[in-house]
């Protein structure tokens, strides 16, 4: 979890996995659509491949990388757990008490109803 959360810290690893996400790209595509050298995009996959997040494949002399989320889902589980609150438990006794109300309110009422 600590190589892939490494790998997409840094925001132009974070664009390309975007990039990556609609269609595979050649690696001379990911580095015309930024700024930055040739050489440095090549680093920037390296690291997202050796996370796992990306996949090369030659296609004669060029390398053309896809996503691969599968490393992203221990890291979204752990986020999930911060972004939670710590448990269900809270909002099941809520529940639980406002189904409480709701038979105590109708047995009341049809006890009334008999009554009168």
């Amino acid at each position: 979890m600590d190589e892939v959360a490494g790998a997409i810290a840094d925001p132009v690893r974070r664009e390309i996995l975007l990039m990556l996400r609609d269609q595979p790209l050649t690696a001379g595509q990911v580095a015309g659509r930024f700024p930055i050298s040739r050489p440095a995009i090549s680093r920037h996959l390296r690291v997202l491949r050796d996370a796992g997040l990306v996949r090369d494949t030659a296609d004669g002399r060029r390398r053309v990388y896809t996503l691969d989320t599968g490393p992203l889902d221990e890291l979204a589980g752990w986020l999930g757990g911060l972004t939670r609150p710590s448990g269900w438990g809270h909002r099941f006794d809520a529940l639980e008490t406002e189904v409480h109300r709701t038979r105590r309110e109708r047995r009341t009422s049809t006890h009334e109803e008999k009554s009168a």
